[in-house]
């Protein structure tokens, strides 16, 4: 890695400001729509439309014709555009090479920006060209750059501070500079040489180096070390074992099936400090057996249940919330994986490429795969504990996150660590607020004064919504911090003439289960 030189481009994309918002403003927001669906004519023809008036060619305008939308430019074009790096330092980087008179991009560089729980932030992404730019199927060395998996995984990281980090199968490296933000030491590991040094240069254009990258497959560049949080886009795709189909890196960890997914949460324990917690996303396979249908959810609670304990006390239980935001059946699954190695729909590569998949998930009896996240966390100690096991399909949309999921998954946790280290009588005397994205719905009949139907919606988090009778929609409305949960269901059995005894035993449970989910918070 030459140092100086990533050095003076990061002086020269600084000065150019080549940022998002620079470029959404060079071509405009429906372009700026499109780029992100993999579109870049809308941007072509504005940047054509902003030649034609001859407005002075700008750094920015340069960089990203070059490098987001993949045209030629000339040489001086990019060492007015790069003053301190030049061109031939660019092209000593290996980011852009000759072609047509002039120079093309050999690799993607464009900005990123993003909001987490540390606030907003930039950095510049490098990473290998798409099929787009190629214009051809990926090659299998293939380094992505951020993609919806990877915006998904930062936004449901949990940011609350933590000495260690471990970013198993780091790719690019995005996942390792994202865990930087609120982590001591960050330990980045991926099974693919390009891909580290990829991830390398990342750190480095970016002024990062709190990271150490290790090489190895999985868990092996780390045996023995424990880390207070590990994330992992780990290589999920569940791709044939036949001769003919491409093993891309980034996304095929070379196992079958969904068995790379089940590694990493058997082993995830043994790697965790106390009270650690693993994040990360992964499919899971539905298998018909005679009339029915098994496995998905059911299979993941097996993995964790069989890790659970590995290298640790007998009692230590892993608490486990695994969320599946997508089914898709056999076909389906297939040809969006196959579309994303850059095969185009209706070629005989293709056709061939459909056929291996859907032959190996009829040998397998696969009929679904499922999608989503999982948070593991280690107990922080060794007593006997009822473990957190969530496993749950959320169909609905998510809530608004303007800084992903992870805060609300940290409020949650925290909320079910709170009611459940306290007995009934514990928490009736605690005080309690309803969280502030908390709305109640109410519906009339028309000319009616009572409701026919109430509910409780969460406007962040995962969206979540609760049907209300009386006496909960009287208790969350009361839960300002005031008054003891007890004090509030003795007023409320009171005011609806009922027994007291009756609707404490109906509304804990139900109290609970609202902390669980954040709707409620200890005062």
């Amino acid at each position: 890695m030459n140092t100086e030189l990533i050095d003076r481009l990061r002086d020269d994309l600084t000065a150019a400001r080549y940022r998002v918002d620079a470029l959404d403003a060079l071509w405009g927001g429906a372009a700026a729509s499109a780029l992100f669906r993999g579109r870049t004519l809308p941007a072509v023809r504005a940047l054509a439309r902003r030649r034609a008036t001859g407005a002075t060619v700008t750094p920015v305008e340069t960089l990203g014709a070059l490098f987001v939308l993949g045209e030629t430019v000339g040489r001086h074009e990019l060492d007015a555009a790069l003053p301190a790096l030049g061109s031939l330092g660019a092209e000593e980087l290996g980011l852009v090479g000759p072609e047509d008179d002039g120079l093309r991009a050999r690799l993607d560089l464009r900005p990123y920006s993003f909001v987490d729980g540390q606030g907003a932030g930039s950095w510049w992404i490098l990473s290998d060209l798409g099929e787009t730019a190629l214009g051809r199927a990926l090659d299998q060395d293939h380094v992505l750059g951020v993609g919806g998996a990877s915006n998904t995984l930062s936004g449901l990281m949990i940011t609350e501070p933590a000495d260690s980090v471990l970013d198993l199968g780091t790719g690019c490296g995005i996942q390792a500079m994202h865990a930087t933000r609120f982590a001591r030491r960050v330990v980045a590991t991926d099974i693919s040489r390009r891909a580290l040094a990829m991830a390398a240069l990342n750190a480095r254009l970016n002024g990062i180096d709190s990271i150490e990258f290790r090489h190895g497959s999985l868990f092996e560049p780390v045996a023995g070390e424990r880390f207070d949080r590990i994330v992992s886009n780990p290589p999920f795709v569940i791709t044939p074992r036949v001769e003919g189909v491409p093993q891309y890196e980034y996304r095929d960890g070379g196992l079958i099936g969904d068995a790379l997914v089940e590694s990493v949460v058997r082993q995830a324990s043994e790697h965790l400090t106390p009270g650690g917690i693993a994040q990360l996303l992964g499919n899971w396979e539905y298998r018909v057996a005679g009339d029915a249908v098994h496995g998905g959810l059911d299979r993941v609670r097996g993995w964790v249940e069989s890790g659970a304990g590995a290298g640790a006390g007998a009692h230590e239980v892993l608490d486990a919330w695994v969320i599946e935001r997508e089914r898709q059946d056999a076909p389906t699954y297939a040809e969006t994986w196959i579309r994303d190695g850059g095969t185009r729909p209706g070629s005989p590569e293709f056709e061939a490429l459909y056929a291996a998949w859907l032959d190996d998930f009829e040998r397998r009896g696969v009929s679904e795969v499922g999608f989503g996240y999982i948070l593991l966390r280690r107990p922080p100690g060794d007593g006997p504990r009822v473990p957190l096991a969530r496993y749950e399909h959320v169909d609905s949309a998510l809530g608004d996150n303007p800084v992903g999921l992870g805060d609300h998954l940290a409020t949650s946790l925290a909320g079910h660590d709170w009611q459940e280290a306290r007995d009934d009588a514990e928490l009736e005397r605690a005080l309690l607020l309803h969280a502030p994205d908390v709305t109640e719905e109410r519906h009339y009949w028309p000319g009616h004064d009572d409701p026919v139907v109430m509910t409780l919606r969460q406007g962040g988090g995962l969206g979540r919504s609760v049907p209300l009778d009386t006496g909960l929609a009287a208790f969350v409305g009361a839960c300002d911090g005031d008054l003891s949960a007890g004090a509030i269901i003795a007023a409320i059995a009171q005011v609806l003439e009922v027994d007291e005894a009756a609707l404490r035993a109906e509304l804990v449970p139900r109290i609970r289960s609202l902390l669980d989910d954040g709707f409620l918070l200890p005062a």
